[in-house]
């Protein structure tokens, strides 16, 4: 799912994107994959710190594209961040993801920071929880 998602970046950014570089059995392992659709059209990779919820990874099919799920997604990130009590979401996307961007922003995260992290351009976001 996740390199379903992400390939078609790989020639925008000239690397292989980040979530496709994860362990993805270790975080299933830890209890950090949250999946959505029978068969499967959505993964969320979670990891709680003391004060916000880090949203490691979203992925969307290709299939299901343009069809809310990336909101809907973001919607469960928010709330497991309130249920557990954690005042606010953050995550980062690649400066070259323009239309990752663009949703991050409409669904109201601010941009707080741009730096290089490696090999990758990244922009990082928050968003305080009401």
């Amino acid at each position: 799912m996740t390199d379903a998602a992400h390939h078609h970046y790989i020639e925008r950014i000239g690397l292989v994107p980040a979530p496709m570089r994860a362990d993805h059995a270790a975080n299933v392992a830890a209890g950090r994959v949250r999946v959505a659709g029978d068969p499967v059209d959505g993964v969320l990779v979670l990891a709680p710190a003391p004060d916000h919820l880090r949203l490691d990874s979203i992925a969307v099919h290709p299939g299901a594209q343009g069809t809310g799920l990336a909101g809907r997604l973001l919607a469960f990130v928010e709330e497991h961040a309130r249920e557990l009590g954690l005042p606010e979401v953050r995550l980062l996307t690649n400066a070259m993801t323009w239309e990752n961007r663009r949703m991050y922003e409409r669904y109201g995260y601010e941009a707080v920071e741009r730096r290089m992290e490696g090999p990758y351009d990244r922009i990082h976001y928050r968003k305080p929880l009401r």
